[in-house]
C-alpha cells in the first residue's frame, strides 16, 4: 500500500490548462465520491483550486491506482496526452508526504508565505470527511499537515512583510499613519491593481474606500462590490482634500494630479498628512509633488524595491521552514512504518490476553476462596508478567519498522504463534 499525489499547479501547467480544470473541477465532492468507488483507492483528498489540481490517496495496486486517478484529472479538463505528459506531476510515499506539508505550509505557492492555501486544504480535507473518503492514514497525514503549517508560520517569518505591489503600498501606509481604523481613503481606477489596494485597504481597518474612475460605471461596481463610496472624476480636486490615502491606478497617459491639485488640497486639509500611491504606468502623479511638505509620495518602482527586498527575505525563511518539514517528515515516516506492525502486535497481544483469561477461568475452583483484593492482586501480577513478556518482542517489532526491515520479523512471529 502506498501514499500517492497527481496533480499539476501554476508551476507546471500553463493559466489555459488550469482554466480548463477549475471550470470543471467546481463540484469536488462529485469528484471524491467518484474516486471513492475504485477498488485500489482506500482513502482521498481532492484539491482544487486557481492553481492548482490535486489528488493525495492511500492506495493498494499502485500503478493501477496510478493510472485512474491520472485519467480522472485529466478527464475533467478534456486534456490531451501531450498536455498530460507536459504538466503532470506524481509523487510516492516520503515525496507525496513532502509535497503536501510544502503545500499546506505555502512554500509550493505562487506568492510564497500567502495564507489562503492552508485554508483550502482544510476545506478540502472537511469536504472528503463529509463523504467519509478518508481515514486512518489520510487522517493522520493531513493533521500533521496542519501541525506543521503551524510551526512554519509560528517559527519562521515566512509570512512577514509585504510581497505585492498593493499590499506593500498599505504597509506602508500603516507604518506613516500606525493605525488606518478612521482614515478615509480614496482609489482611483477600477483595475486588478486597484481592486486588490481596496481589499488590502478594507482589511487594514480603513471602514469603507472611495470609489472614482473616469467611467463612472465601472467605479460604482467596485464600490458595490467592496460596499464603498463613489466620488464623480470630475470632482477628483475636491476628493483630495477629505482623504488621507490615495491610491492611483489608471491608464491615463499624463498626469492626473498635479502640483497645483495637491496644494489646493493641502490648504483646504490645513496640511494633515497625506500619503499617495501611484501605482499606474504611465503615472498618474507629478513626481514633484514627493518633495512637498506633508505629502508622502510612492511609485511603482518605489513599491517594488521594497517588495523585492521582501521576497528575499521570505526566501531566506523558507530554508528554515524546509528544515522543520524534513523533521516533520522523519516523525510522520516513523509512525507510519510502526503501523505496518500494528495488526501484528494486536493479534499477539489478543493471543496471550486469550489464553491467561481461559487459563484464569480453569483456576476459578481454587480463585473462589480468594477475596476480592487478592482475587484482582492476582490479575494485577499476571498482567505485569504479560506486558513484561511482549516488550521486547513489541519493542523490536517496532524498531524494526523504522529500519524498513519488519517483514521477516512478522512472518515468523505470525507463523510460531500462528496468529493467521
Amino acid at each position: 500500500m502506498d501514499i500517492i499525489l497527481v496533480g499539476m499547479n501554476h508551476k507546471t501547467a500553463p493559466l489555459e490548462i488550469r482554466e480548463k480544470l477549475s471550470i470543471s473541477c467546481d463540484d469536488d465532492t462529485a469528484t471524491v465520491e467518484t474516486i471513492k468507488t475504485n477498488s485500489h483507492i482506500n482513502e482521498v483528498l481532492y484539491l482544487s483550486t486557481c492553481n492548482r489540481v490535486e489528488v493525495l490517496a492511500h492506495v493498494t495496486k499502485t500503478a493501477a491506482a496510478e493510472v485512474y486517478l491520472k485519467n480522472i484529472v485529466f478527464s475533467h479538463g478534456n486534456l490531451s496526452p501531450e498536455e498530460m505528459a507536459r504538466c503532470l506531476y506524481i509523487y510516492h510515499n516520503d515525496d507525496a508526504v513532502r509535497h503536501l506539508f510544502r503545500v499546506a505550509s505555502s512554500l509550493d505557492s505562487m506568492v510564497m508565505g500567502e495564507p489562503q492555501i492552508l485554508g483550502q486544504v482544510k476545506d478540502a480535507y472537511r469536504r472528503s470527511v463529509e463523504r467519509e473518503a478518508t481515514g486512518v492514514i489520510l487522517n493522520k497525514l493531513i493533521h500533521h499537515a496542519f501541525r506543521v503549517a503551524k510551526r512554519v508560520r509560528t517559527e519562521t517569518a515566512i509570512a512577514n512583510n509585504a510581497v505585492s505591489v498593493s499590499s506593500t503600498a498599505v504597509e506602508l501606509a500603516k507604518k506613516i499613519f500606525g493605525d488606518l481604523r478612521g482614515k478615509r481613503a480614496l482609489v482611483i481606477g477600477a483595475g486588478e491593481m486597484a481592486e486588490l489596494a481596496a481589499k488590502h485597504l478594507i482589511g487594514n481597518g480603513i471602514p469603507k474606500v472611495i470609489f472614482t474612475n473616469r467611467t463612472y460605471e465601472r467605479a460604482l461596481k467596485m464600490a458595490n462590490d467592496l460596499h464603498g463610496d463613489t466620488v464623480s472624476f470630475d470632482l477628483l480636486e475636491e476628493a483630495l482634500s477629505d482623504v488621507d490615502i490615495i491610491i492611483s491606478s489608471t491608464g491615463a497617459p499624463g498626469y492626473i494630479i498635479d502640483e497645483a491639485m495637491i496644494a489646493a488640497a493641502l490648504r483646504r486639509r490645513k496640511n494633515r498628512l497625506l500619503f499617495i500611491i501611484d501605482i499606474a504606468v504611465p503615472r498618474d502623479v507629478d513626481p514633484v509633488l514627493g518633495k512637498a511638505d506633508n505629502v508622502y509620495l510612492y511609485n511603482i518602482d518605489n513599491l517594488q524595491s521594497v517588495v523585492d527586498d521582501n521576497m528575499k527575505n521570505r526566501i531566506n525563511e523558507a530554508e528554515k521552514a524546509e528544515t522543520i518539514i524534513d523533521a516533520e517528515m522523519l516523525e510522520f515516516s516513523r509512525w507510519l512504518k510502526r503501523l505496518q506492525v500494528v495488526p501484528t502486535v494486536v493479534d499477539l497481544r489478543s493471543k496471550v490476553e486469550n489464553i491467561v483469561k481461559g487459563e484464569m477461568v480453569r483456576a476459578g475452583s481454587w480463585m473462589k476462596n480468594l477475596d476480592d483484593d487478592e482475587r484482582e492482586n492476582v490479575e494485577i501480577l499476571v498482567n505485569s508478567i504479560i506486558n513484561k513478556i511482549l516488550h521486547d518482542p513489541v519493542t523490536g517489532l517496532k524498531e524494526e519498522s523504522e529500519n524498513g526491515a519488519a517483514n521477516p520479523y512478522v512472518a515468523v512471529i505470525k507463523k510460531l504463534f500462528k496468529l493467521d
